[in-house]
């Protein structure tokens, strides 16, 4: 819906909210400014009463001094007491910073004044508690104006001959406060300003934080990123300076298998496989690496975040084991291709024979020689089948069989395998069987290529002897090649580990993927020096007591295949 144009007009000149930063500098710049302003008012009452109160000291004791002087009381006695007093009142007045200092009689009859026609004119006062005895002061509006004065009487063998009365006039005392007043004022501004500079370089440096945004839009922000955050799939992980985990969404929590509260730990202390940890703990970006979890296959990408420093890593986590088991599938069914273009190719170079033999006129022997090679082909599939007759590892068998001949490897069954169709369980699909025998093949034909008399000896069968919780299904590959190094039993199985030099795509997979398949079947996997040399691979996966019933053991004569 349009809003009219006049209403529009009217929200386009209302102000926008201020920024995060502006509405902290204003409420800082106005406290700040309130704190001061107080300050000030507090400081000029407190001074107005000291003020007040050092003027009526000052004339009490400018009173007190006078009384108290032998000459005022000599010059009393004389026929014409001004005549000496008015001078000394003058240098006192002087000399004590008092605005006025009059001597006068009993009758309070001035004998000084700072204005001499005032002389012998009336004292404009009280002077009634003076005349009593006592010394007291009063603020009282005079000749010279509002004055503080102090009155005190002046003895003489203990009889009062006289009033001496000084006082400074309020006018002077507002004068003082005044300039005191300013200076306050003066450092009260510069302090102000230089709070307001403070706050200002301050909020700068937070609204380049905040991109000048105000709360509301950082609320709205905030409320996206957290949506955002957890509706990924894949995993994130950010990371601090020090490699502690400062942000996981829910993706990577799962990914990662992190439960609990893992906020604030440190990368080493998550548990994770070892390359895993080294991979999040380096400096050096990461793009796609393939890490293995312990029942996933990880692509890790990593980017360090810096602004001067290194302020933390960006951690991005897929998901790549189903993607990772249809690229397996994807070259068992290439090695099969390549089988088939061997097998065609071998079949051509027989074809040529058999056409040859009869363009000598030698049919016979082109017949005979046809015939050996059908039973041979013949009998190795049908060995094969007969063993395994599991239809997934039957032709995973028969195409490595084929890519091991053109390798120069004999592969083999050995006298023990028999696997049914439909002994293996839903729980252990094929898939993960081409994934462990697969591997476990194409490593053994690696190691044996180029040996003496190299073979690869595959056994697949049903074992119920060595079982502790029920039958398992025992997979074993033995080679002719050098074998493992024991002190490398372990490290054999972990990700990037290998004997040959790594190619675009990196080594070191196979084993790892071996090892964790079989580790989320709940089997187990190992590593030996096989009787003849060489290397043997054995993994035992634990099976449900009626598929293992319908095993069998079936006698395939494998060094004649």
């Amino acid at each position: 819906m349009r809003l009219p144009a006049p209403l529009t007009g009217v929200l386009a000149r209302l102000p926008r909210p201020r920024s995060l930063a502006g509405q902290l500098f204003a409420m800082q710049a106005v406290l700040l400014a309130v704190l001061v302003l107080g300050y000030a008012v507090f400081t000029y009452l407190s001074d107005r009463d000291q003020a007040k109160e050092a003027a009526t000291r000052q004339a009490l004791a400018v009173t007190r001094s006078v009384a108290d002087s032998p000459s005022v009381r000599a010059a009393i006695r004389t026929a014409d007491p001004s005549a000496r007093l008015q001078p000394y009142a003058n240098r006192v007045q002087r000399h004590t910073g008092v605005d006025f200092v009059t001597i006068m009689n009993p009758r309070a009859i001035r004998w000084t004044h700072p204005t001499p026609d005032l002389i012998g004119k009336k004292f404009v006062g009280n002077t009634a508690p003076a005349l009593a005895g006592h010394t007291f002061t009063e603020t009282y509006e005079g000749t010279l104006g509002l004055s503080v004065r102090a009155v005190t009487p002046i003895r003489d063998h203990g009889e009062i001959v006289g009033l001496v009365s000084a006082g400074i006039r309020v006018e002077a005392i507002s004068a003082r406060i005044h300039d005191q007043v300013t200076t306050l004022a003066g450092v009260a501004g510069g302090a102000l300003a230089l709070g307001a500079v403070g706050t200002y370089v301050i909020n700068a440096r937070l609204r380049r934080s905040t991109h000048g945004m105000n709360a509301t839009e950082l609320s709205r922000m905030h409320d996206y990123h957290q949506a955002a955050l957890h509706a990924v799939r894949e995993g994130l992980l950010m990371l601090d300076g020090q490699y502690r985990v400062a942000l996981i969404n829910d993706g990577g929590r799962e990914l990662l298998g992190a439960g609990g509260e893992v906020l604030g730990r440190s990368v080493a202390d998550l548990g994770l496989p070892a390359p895993l940890t080294g991979a999040l703990l380096s400096t050096r970006p990461r793009v796609d690496e393939i890490h293995l979890t312990a029942d996933r296959v990880l692509a890790v990408n990593t980017s360090p975040v810096s602004g001067g420093e290194r302020r933390g890593t960006v951690v991005t986590l897929r998901d790549v084991t189903e993607l990772q088991s249809l690229m397996g599938e994807l070259d068992s069914e290439r090695g099969f291709t390549l089988a088939l273009r061997s097998q065609a190719h071998e079949a051509a170079n027989r074809l040529h024979t058999v056409v040859s033999l009869i363009e000598l006129g030698r049919a016979e022997e082109a017949v005979e020689f046809a015939t050996a090679e059908l039973e041979l082909a013949q009998t190795l599939t049908d060995q094969v089948v007969a063993a395994v007759s599991e239809p997934v590892l039957a032709a995973l068998l028969l195409g490595k069989a084929a890519l091991a001949n053109e390798r120069g490897v004999e592969l083999v069954v050995s006298e023990d395998s028999g696997i049914d169709d439909g002994l293996l369980p839903p729980s252990l699909p094929a898939r993960d069987l081409v994934t462990i025998l697969g591997n476990l093949i194409d490593n053994a034909v690696d190691a044996a290529q180029g040996s003496v008399g190299a073979r690869v000896t595959v056994t697949a069968t049903t074992d119920d002897t060595g079982a502790t919780d029920g039958p398992e299904l025992l997979l074993r590959v033995q080679d002719t090649g050098e074998g493992v190094d024991p002190a490398h039993a372990e490290a054999v199985f972990r990700r990037g580990w290998s004997t040959k030099p790594a190619g675009p795509g990196g080594r070191g997979l196979g084993l790892a993927l071996v090892r964790q398949t079989v580790q989320r079947h709940g089997g187990r996997l190992s590593v030996a020096r096989a009787d003849g040399g060489g290397a043997e691979f054995e993994v035992r996966l634990p099976l449900p007591a009626a598929c293992a019933k319908a095993g069998r053991a079936v006698v395939v004569g494998g060094e004649d295949a």
